[in-house]
């Protein structure tokens, strides 16, 4: 007997009216078929979500095809932005899975080419389809190649491996996302002559790099009283990133009037500016429980970020799409960049 403890599982119909829509509208969308707007596609698809309603393929879909296998490869350590982007890559395999897609999240060292080599050609040993962070490397990049000439489709996710056979990167113009920070640079630290420290996870991140080169265009180009101090590596480690500018500010020969995080380990970079009585302009990125209150408490001026949910699920249609041979929006895997400061700092 049912005594309406249970809630019944949610309807198309429901789907509809949480997402505003019609129901045929809703149908299009859970059954991907052309005609509707990538904003109205996402609304459906956070009402999805929400609803944690459960699309089951047709039974044609399911004769031909009992679903397809696939990895996503993440760096392990203590990179907060990377967490929250597991957790997303794995609601996004949930949904998707009812959708004939079978996807496991594993680690393996990050910053180490050799072994994230070796963990694409395991992975795509057993895997048909593969999402990696990819390491901008000749062995990653051939690691990459081999798979694709066997037909195995890597969808790079937030770093890039630019030269590799690559179904398709997934994440923000990181090239673009630096001169962003050097105009707010530029623009928030005092007048005058003054130096600027940068902090980077590692040189091999192509994220990274591209970050470095684009902030090092804009500075060069629009605020050249502003010079670089130096540039520290601290491979998103919050321990090693502290470590790094301090040893960093001790060598200086004038302290930074601004400073530039274009990876993780931020709260280190904190620290160790508290330690020696600076605040310089500090701009840093990604939203996370790490970066929150210091931006809250004004240790930092500016965030730039992007959305690791949107970047998740546009990773998982994306290889789903190279598995089935399906087409994509392209606006809807467009993946965009956001300035958070305080005075705009979601609840």
């Amino acid at each position: 007997m049912n005594d309406g403890s249970e809630r019944a599982a949610p309807t198309l119909s429901d789907v509809a009216r949480h997402a505003g829509v019609s129901l045929a509208t809703a149908d299009r969308v859970v059954n991907r078929r052309a005609g509707v707007r990538a904003a109205t596609i996402e609304r459906v698809e956070a009402a999805i979500r929400d609803l944690r309603f459960e699309r089951h393929a047709g039974a044609a879909a399911l004769a031909r095809r009992a679903g397809f296998r696939a990895v996503a490869l993440l760096p392990r350590g203590t990179n907060p932005f990377i967490a929250r982007l597991a957790e997303e890559l794995s609601e996004a395999a949930r949904i998707e899975g009812l959708r004939r897609l079978d996807l496991s999240v594993e680690t393996v060292d990050g910053f180490d080419a050799a072994r994230l080599a070796e963990a694409i050609r395991r992975a795509g040993a057993e895997a048909e389809g593969l999402i990696a962070i990819g390491l901008d490397d000749p062995g990653v990049a051939l690691a990459i190649d081999e798979l694709a000439a066997r037909g195995v489709p890597l969808v790079t996710l937030v770093s890039d491996v630019p030269g590799a056979a690559r179904a398709r990167y997934v994440g923000i113009d990181n090239r673009a996302a630096g001169r962003v920070a050097a105009s707010l640079v530029g623009r928030f630290a005092p007048p005058g002559e003054g130096r600027v420290l940068v902090l980077i996870g590692s040189r091999d991140l192509r994220d990274h790099r591209d970050r470095l080169e684009g902030f090092r265009e804009t500075l060069a180009g629009g605020f050249a009283h502003l010079r670089p101090l130096g540039i520290v590596e601290g491979q998103d480690d919050a321990g090693q990133s502290f470590a790094a500018v301090r040893q960093a500010l001790a060598a200086a020969p004038e302290p930074p009037v601004a400073v530039y995080s274009a990876g993780a380990g931020v709260a280190g970079l904190a620290a160790a500016l508290h330690e020696a009585g600076l605040r310089p302009v500090v701009v840093a990125h990604e939203l996370t429980d790490e970066t929150r209150p210091l931006l809250e408490s004004q240790a930092l001026d500016a965030l730039i970020v992007q959305d690791p949910g949107h970047e998740a699920r546009s990773a998982v249609r994306v290889l789903m799409a190279a598995l089935a041979g399906t087409a994509l929006s392209e606006d809807q895997e467009r993946i965009r960049i956001e300035i958070i400061l305080k005075d705009n700092l979601p609840k």
